[in-house]
């Protein structure tokens, strides 16, 4: 039985992004080892969305208000990244 999915985010600066989502974004997370840090995420859905290209992926963490969420991660000095505020319907209970 399928227990949940494991995001992988391929990047050039590995311990710079691990350190982004440790202490800007607070994700919670474990140790693999040798400070191999496994994120847990927020509860997150999957859509599948036509591409004129080769396929490829994003990562969007979704918020209830955009504009104040990509406020506050300026005043933490948070890098880029893709935020999302749906206003439609979410899978997420």
């Amino acid at each position: 039985m399928l227990i949940g999915a494991h995001t992988i985010l391929f990047t050039p600066d590995a311990d710079a992004d691990r350190a982004f989502f440790r202490d800007v974004l607070q994700f919670p997370s474990v140790d693999a080892d040798d400070g191999w840090l496994i994120f847990a995420l927020p509860p997150g859905e999957l859509a599948c969305h036509p591409a004129d290209g080769p396929p490829s992926q994003g990562l969007y963490l979704m918020c209830d208000d955009v504009h104040a969420t990509v406020e506050a991660m300026k005043a933490d000095g948070g890098g880029e990244l893709g935020l999302y505020q749906p206003k439609h319907a979410t899978a997420i209970s």
